[in-house]
């Protein structure tokens, strides 16, 4: 029994968040496999639910567990429940670790992706647009939710500054705790939807899996205090597994992270840095670097006082890292390769 999953009654696969995307993927033949989706990934096992219930899977030969993400769909052989093939992903969540050299893969085909910050000394604005960044790049639509306003004298101040991280973006003040949660996030959490959380440790996120399942859930994720004196918080997620919503929808929980890196999300900063992108092909240069260039749009529009230096310096150091951390991908006569808005692997 997968105990990550709160078990419906003979779910369709619509309602596990099946859609035409992935149904014109089959192919003839392939009518007697059985499409499962991923609930949890393990160093040496997978879990999966499907139509029928939960079910542990078996791996083919030569595949390991860190070649699927929870959230990805395969198609199951329904005797030995051996794994055929994984679908290709509508999107996908992945971060580079610190000297990892391949990403690590966070969660698959999710349509919105919670950032969940507080506000006290984990609020970190540019920590934030790495996630909006990775966000942005995957194709889902992110949203910022700041908890433990409850503990600050004006939360309106961290509102102000989250929403001005990038055009569009919708932040919500919730309690974790309270099923006043759910119902403010009611609208990317409907029946078939998929959600990730991702975050610092000891901002809630595993409290409000615990709130967005409700109390049919078999195992609540544990939940843990932060330290008082830098309001870091202690990890207590340490896999990533899919949690039914209550009332429709889906959960994916993610252990936190201190640490992201960005790698291969050009399209993401430059969503994210919207104002800064739209202003580049205003200069005088093609090849500007907006910092000492005569006719430079950037640092016209930074002289005028209608451009943040703060968001400069970030969109400069986000975009150095980015280049310094992206593999080069020779095509064609030694063309890179583009990089496109939600990568489908």
């Amino acid at each position: 029994m997968v105990k990550a999953v709160t078990e419906r009654s003979t779910p369709s696969l619509a309602s596990l968040g099946w859609t035409d995307f992935f149904g014109g993927q089959l192919e003839p033949g392939e009518a007697n496999l059985v499409p499962t989706r991923i609930a949890t990934v393990h160093r040496d096992r997978l879990t999966g639910l499907s139509q029928a219930g939960p079910i542990d899977l078996t791996l083919p030969a030569q595949a390991n567990t860190g070649d699927y993400a929870v959230g990805d769909w395969v198609l199951v052989d329904a005797h030995d429940s051996l794994v055929q093939r994984r679908l290709t992903r509508k999107t996908v969540l992945e971060r580079r670790t610190q000297g990892g050299r391949v990403p690590q893969l966070a969660a698959a085909n999710v349509d919105t992706l919670f950032i969940v910050t507080s506000c006290n000394a984990d609020f970190n604005p540019a920590r934030l647009e790495r996630y909006l960044a990775l966000a942005n790049e995957a194709g889902t639509t992110p949203v910022i939710l700041l908890t433990k306003a409850d503990t600050v004298a004006d939360a309106e101040t961290y509102e102000r500054q989250a929403a001005a991280l990038q055009r569009g973006l919708a932040v919500v003040t919730l309690n974790p705790r309270t099923s006043d949660a759910a119902t403010a996030l009611a609208a990317w959490c409907g029946a078939g939807q998929t959600v990730a959380l991702v975050g610092s440790s000891g901002v809630g996120k595993s409290t409000l899996v615990n709130t967005l399942a409700g109390s049919a859930q078999h195992l609540p994720q544990q939940t843990g205090d932060i330290r008082e004196h830098d309001a870091k918080g202690r990890h207590t997620t340490t896999s990533r597994s899919l949690h039914a919503i209550a009332g429709g929808g889906w959960v994916i929980d993610t252990p936190g992270m201190r640490t992201l890196q960005v790698s291969d999300v050009a399209y993401g900063i430059d969503t994210l840095f919207a104002e800064i992108t739209e202003l580049a092909p205003l200069c005088k240069f093609r090849d500007c670097t907006h910092v000492h260039e005569p006719g430079c749009a950037v640092q016209a529009a930074l002289k005028a006082g209608t451009l943040d230096p703060e968001r400069l310096a970030r969109w400069r150091k986000l975009s150095d890292e980015n280049q310094n951390n992206t593999p080069v991908q020779s095509g064609p006569r030694g063309a890179k390769s583009p990089s496109g808005r939600g990568k489908r692997r």
